[in-house]
């Protein structure tokens, strides 16, 4: 009887857990007034920060391939400077530009040239990474040009971004500073994904 009793208690304690970290989630909250009201306050704050650098891990998945690397992300203006190290191989990336134009080097021997980020790494990567796009959804903003759904947590911070057909999920914020800044950021369409691990922020 004792035995039985013992398995029981080990079948019933995975529920317990599920249940446990149910009652513990985070509260979301879709979009209203007052949610609308503390994005817009966070937006004009981050965007008033117009040159900032973070460095961390991305992974980059097209469902068949993937690959990830130690990132450099500067940002100046409309100026962007990404530099990706593969911690296996340590080969070296660096895709740089403005709205107008991306510069790729070190994928193949010669420098490679695109009129967008985005397209350059299609081509010559085949990674699905919407850099434009990304420089606000890294920051917890929404890009312009397209219409975005928000939900938020319960301390009025984006939890969830659906624009462009993308899904953007803030796993998790930074504590310290004001406004927080996105620790963990997923993207998701389609089989497409693209994982983000901030370990630092520096900001202008």
């Amino acid at each position: 009887m004792r035995k039985s009793r013992t398995i029981a208690a080990a079948r019933l304690l995975p529920v317990v857990c599920v249940l446990g970290l149910a009652a513990c989630a985070p509260l979301r909250l879709r979009e209203d007034d007052a949610t609308l009201t503390a994005q817009g306050a966070r937006e004009a704050a981050v965007l008033a920060q117009s040159r900032w650098q973070l460095t961390g891990r991305i992974a980059v998945s097209n469902g068949d391939d993937g690959g990830n690397a130690d990132v450099d992300w500067s940002q100046d203006g409309a100026r962007y400077d990404l530099r990706l190290r593969a911690p296996v191989t340590g080969k070296n990336w660096r895709l740089h530009g403005d709205a107008r134009s991306a510069t790729l080097e070190g994928v193949r021997d010669q420098v490679m040239t695109g009129t967008s980020a985005a397209e350059l790494l299609a081509r010559e990567a085949n990674w699905q990474l919407p850099v434009a796009e990304l420089e606000y959804w890294v920051r917890g903003l929404r890009a312009p040009g397209s219409k975005a759904e928000l939900v938020f947590d319960d301390a009025q911070r984006p939890a969830k971004l659906l624009q462009a057909g993308w899904t953007i999920e803030y796993r998790e914020y930074f504590d310290d500073g004001e406004p927080a800044m996105p620790r963990k950021v997923f993207a998701t369409k389609g089989k497409h994904r693209v994982r983000l691990f901030v370990e630092d922020w520096q900001v202008q």
